[in-house]
């Protein structure tokens, strides 16, 4: 009867356990104002879908801009304690760059791009805006 108690409360240590893991800090929506893009990310079961992008299936997140099918997806990641490191490509192919994801608190994180091409976004006009090295997401 021990045993089957021991057995047991293992059992819900480990179900608390993951799905602690599937709700912590990098499962989230994360949004900026000054810039209104914004990253939904789920870098511990990677299956995020990019909206009316299915041709990509499901990726660990994606940074997009508010009212645009126009992305930047999120091919690989490595979490180190508070510190995510993506790699990132535009959704033509035809960029790529690396960068960090860092979170601050429970509400603000940061992404700072760290190499290779500049995050660009669509702006009004049909043009493209760089976005700055550093930006700081909250937490929706």
């Amino acid at each position: 009867m021990n045993k089957l108690i021991a057995i047991s409360l293992f059992c819900l240590a480990s179900i608390g356990m993951k799905a602690q893991s599937n709700n912590g800090p990098f499962r989230a929506y994360l949004y900026n104002n000054e810039f209104d893009v914004y990253l939904r990310i789920n870098f511990y079961d990677q299956n995020v879908r990019v909206p009316g992008q299915d041709l990509f299936g499901e990726v660990p997140g994606f940074l997009s801009k508010k009212n645009y099918t126009f992305a930047w997806l999120i091919t690989s990641v490595t979490i180190k304690g508070n510190k995510a490191h993506l790699a990132l490509i535009n959704d033509y192919g035809s960029e790529d760059l690396t960068a960090t994801l860092t979170r601050k608190n429970d509400s603000i994180y940061v992404l700072k791009q760290e190499d290779g091409s500049s995050l660009k976004v669509p702006a009004k006009g049909g043009k493209w805006q760089k976005l700055p090295k550093a930006l700081e997401f909250k937490r929706k």
